[in-house]
């Protein structure tokens, strides 16, 4: 796949998208954001995709969105201009990984910085160089709130005190210090990342095809709604997923002793 502003490639079921421009840390723009929403488009279409890995070239993973006024036109404003393009662009990302229907391991090789996080905690699974860090300077440095759901995913994962902390503060969260919060999934040594992320990605993509999708969902549910309607929930899919063929195969290749091997 040719693009300007990232790298896309498919290799033995795993799709990696690189955002390649490391001279300006990997940053966002309306572009960037199309790019990455074509290549999701098309990776759903391929049959020899499994599993996607999300990383950045260079020494950052994703410095946010480009600074610089967003252009206000049409008489609109640029606060008008900018929520604009949150709604076409930025959140459509967001919401584009969401529904992507694959397994996502974010692979974060430098800094997550503003948006950055937002895209890091998109994935299913974070994985983190130690040199890594996150960065929400939002408030303290631009008075505007965190956005791509950042406000959203820093509380379902650490909680409200921390979330707060971070974003009122604008400190750096080292890569260490968020796997001890519970933000991430893994810390691994530099050089060592791409190999685990491979690995994870692997693993993920054995796994039934529609899991991925039902495990957002199911904790999509638990954050929004209490004990007993999630239990409800629950009870609603086992309905379903239980006649799947899927079920099946992962029953008896328990009851067999080996490996489940899922149609795709």
């Amino acid at each position: 796949m040719d693009f300007e502003s990232i790298l896309v490639d498919v290799a033995d079921g795993l799709a990696v998208l690189m955002l390649n421009q490391p001279a300006i840390h990997n940053g966002l723009d309306e572009h960037v954001c199309l790019e990455i929403m074509t290549a999701l488009d098309r990776l759903i279409m391929r049959d020899d995709v499994r599993a996607l890995i999300l990383t950045g070239a260079g020494k950052s993973f994703c410095s946010g969105a480009k600074l610089g006024d967003p252009p206000a036109g049409n008489g609109a404003s640029v606060g008008q201009r900018g929520a604009q393009m949150m709604e076409e662009r930025y959140n459509a990302v967001v919401l584009a990984l969401q529904r992507f229907p694959f397994p996502i391991v974010a692979a974060l090789n430098g800094a997550a910085v503003g948006a950055g996080i937002s895209l890091a905690l998109s994935a299913d699974i974070v994985l983190a160089a130690r040199s890594a860090y996150f960065l929400a300077p939002f408030l303290p440095r631009l008075g505007i709130v965190p956005d791509m759901g950042a406000t959203w995913y820093l509380p379902q994962h650490i909680g409200r005190a921390r979330a707060m902390g971070l974003m009122l503060l604008g400190e750096r969260l080292p890569a260490d210090k968020a796997l001890e919060w519970g933000l991430i999934w893994s810390c691994v040594d530099d050089e060592a990342l791409m190999h685990e992320a491979r690995s994870v990605a692997r693993r993920l993509a054995k796994a039934p095809a529609h899991s991925t999708l039902e495990a957002r969902r199911a904790l999509d549910a638990a954050a929004a709604q209490g004990l007993a309607a999630q239990l409800d929930y629950e009870k609603e899919r086992q309905r379903k997923l239980l006649d799947l063929p899927s079920f099946r195969e992962g029953l008896q290749a328990f009851l067999e002793k080996r490996e489940p091997i899922f149609e795709r």
